[in-house]
């Protein structure tokens, strides 16, 4: 398991207050230059999704290709999404690292350890194992000390009050939001009109883009994330929320499994 010691902190809540109020009021590309210029240890955070494909382009614009890219790959992500991953990497020219389920290449391989259809039985351990767990150890092994996401308030949900930069409770980890004001439709027309590569699926009707099986197109007048997780109440995958909390929940839910297994055993 990784250390998990939080790195010295460079705001006081007051700072970052401050800091908040000030880079609300420029643009996203001036927000990328701060975070440059401000931090060690940069790296941007990508499912390849519409907004963080504008992010990747925006760097480049400034010449940024040194800012590599964290890809979790889930091992369930959509053949469209692995295409984009390669296209955009071969386009822009940044070093890409791809973190995967531990002990994990492929989807046998994660299905033979975990069972058929995890994310249907509990979706809790599965969000660890898929993207909590590989997040933690790309963090620790590649020194990261902020990362650049694509969330956006318009997403709505746990995003709809989203700061332009947070810093992670317990762990130190600085998040900085560069669309955080943008709606969906400034992100695709910023895609259209520097024709920057983006994932086939959009074109299909879908908006936001998870796995493969929990995530579908999105109808006319739904929420841009609606067709991610549809018919639950869930809104994250579990990335952005309490490491600690999701890591307890993790470990309970695995003794319990473990337990089950065990009496049957026994009884059998």
């Amino acid at each position: 398991m990784p250390s998990l010691a939080a790195p010295v902190l460079q705001f006081d809540e007051a700072q970052l207050a401050h800091i908040n109020q000030r880079l609300a009021q420029m643009t996203p590309e001036q927000v990328l230059s701060w975070a440059r210029v401000t931090f060690d240890g940069l790296f941007q955070e990508t499912a390849f999704g519409p907004s963080g494909n504008v992010i990747t382009d925006m760097l480049h614009a400034q010449q940024a290709a040194a800012v590599p890219v964290i890809f979790i790959d889930t091992l369930h992500h959509f053949d469209e999404t692995l295409d984009l991953a390669r296209r955009s990497q071969a386009r822009y020219g940044f070093a890409l690292h791809t973190f995967r389920p531990e002990a994990c290449e492929t989807r046998g391989d994660f299905a033979a350890k975990h069972g058929d259809e995890l994310w249907a039985r509990d979706d809790v351990v599965y969000d660890y194992a898929v993207k909590v767990e590989p997040a933690r150890r790309a963090y620790e092994q590649l020194a990261v000390r902020a990362v650049l996401t694509g969330r956006r308030r318009s997403q709505k949900g746990d995003r709809a009050q989203l700061p332009v930069v947070e810093i992670e409770k317990g762990t130190g980890l600085v998040k900085i939001n560069p669309l955080a004001t943008w709606s969906f439709q400034q992100v695709w027309a910023y895609l259209r009109a520097n024709e920057v590569p983006y994932n086939a699926l959009l074109d299909r009707g879908y908006k936001s883009v998870g796995d493969y099986h929990s995530t579908r197109p999105v109808a006319e007048g739904e929420d841009e994330r609606a067709g991610r997780w549809a018919g639950s109440n869930k809104t994250e995958c579990g990335l952005h929320k309490d490491y600690f909390a999701m890591r307890a929940a993790f470990v309970a839910r695995k003794k319990a499994q473990e337990a089950g297994v065990a009496v049957a055993a026994s009884a059998a």
